[in-house]
C-alpha cells in the first residue's frame, strides 16, 4: 500500500527526513514511534501532498504521487494531531461534505455515514453540531470520515493528543477492528509507547532516519532494551532528554 524509497527532506541547513525507505503491506497495522522531532509530521506532510520531497520517491496503492497525484491522494485517509472539523456543522453535514468533495454517490454517502456513525457509536449524535461532542466524540468523527471514501491507507498523526485513556483504547480498537474487516493499512504515528505496543509492526524514526522496524518484540531485542520503553528510551536518549519519559 506505501512504498518510500529513498525519501529526503530539507528545512534550510535542517534535515527532516534522511533517506527513508520502506513498504508496508495491505492490512497491517504499523506504528510510527518517535520523539518530537524525530520527522513523523514531516513525514505526513509528504505523504499527504502538502509538500514536496527533496529526494526520493512516494508510492502510494501503486500510484506514483509526484506523476499520478490524483489517483495516489484518493486512496489516502487522514487524521491530523490538530481538529479539522467544522465545529458549526452537524456532524452528518461535515461528513457528506467529505463525501462530495470525493465524489461518492448521494445514496452511497447516506448509507455509509449511517452505518459507519453506528459502529462508532455516534448515531444519537448525528444531527448535533461537533462542537457540542466531547474531544472523544469528535476524534470519531474525524475516523468515520477518515474511512468514509474506504481508503487504502489510513494515516493517523498523533491522533489521541488530549484523549482521556477510554477514548484512546476505544479510537485504537475501531481501527485494529477496520484493519481486521477491510484490510485497510494503517500508518500511526506517535511518541506513546503504550500505543506502539499493540502494533503488528513499530518503525523507530530518529532524527530523519530509522533506526528499528519489526513486531515490538524484535524492535525490543534490536535496539537492546527490556521492555520496547527501555529501547526507545534508550536509541532516542538525545532527543528526550530533559523531556521526561514518553
Amino acid at each position: 500500500m506505501l512504498t518510500l524509497t529513498g525519501l529526503g527532506k530539507r528545512y534550510g541547513e535542517r534535515v527532516a527526513l534522511d533517506g527513508l525507505s520502506l513498504q508496508l503491506p495491505r492490512g497491517q497495522f504499523v506504528a510510527l514511534l518517535g520523539p518530537n522531532g524525530a520527522g513523523k509530521s514531516t513525514l505526513f506532510q509528504l505523504l499527504t501532498g502538502l509538500f514536496s520531497p527533496n529526494a526520493g520517491d512516494i508510492r502510494i496503492a501503486g500510484f506514483d504521487l509526484r506523476r499520478q497525484a490524483r489517483a495516489a491522494l484518493a486512496q489516502i485517509g487522514v487524521v491530523f494531531q490538530p481538529l479539522s472539523l467544522d465545529l458549526d456543522l452537524s456532524v452528518r453535514r461535515n461528513l457528506r461534505l467529505h463525501a462530495d468533495l470525493h465524489g461518492l454517490a448521494r445514496a452511497t454517502s447516506q448509507s455509509r455515514i449511517a452505518a459507519d456513525c453506528g459502529r462508532a457509536g455516534l448515531a444519537a449524535d448525528i444531527e448535533r453540531p461537533v462542537r457540542e461532542l466531547s474531544g472523544g466524540s469528535r476524534r470519531k468523527v474525524e475516523l468515520v470520515r477518515a474511512l468514509l471514501h474506504r481508503p487504502s491507507l489510513l494515516l493517523m498523526d498523533e491522533a489521541t493528543v488530549g484523549l482521556d485513556p477510554k477514548s484512546r483504547r476505544d479510537l485504537l480498537a475501531a481501527l485494529h477492528a477496520d484493519v481486521a474487516e477491510r484490510g485497510t493499512t494503517v500508518l500511526w504515528a506517535t511518541h506513546r509507547v503504550d500505543e506502539a505496543e499493540a502494533a503488528d509492526r513499530v518503525l523507530v524514526l530518529h532524527r530523519g532516519r530509522l533506526l528499528a522496524d519489526g513486531t515490538p518484540s524484535a524492535v525490543t531485542r534490536a535496539l537492546g532494551g527490556h521492555t520496547l520503553e527501555d529501547a526507545f528510551v534508550r536509541a532516542t536518549a538525545d532527543a528526550l532528554a530533559g523531556t521526561g519519559r514518553p
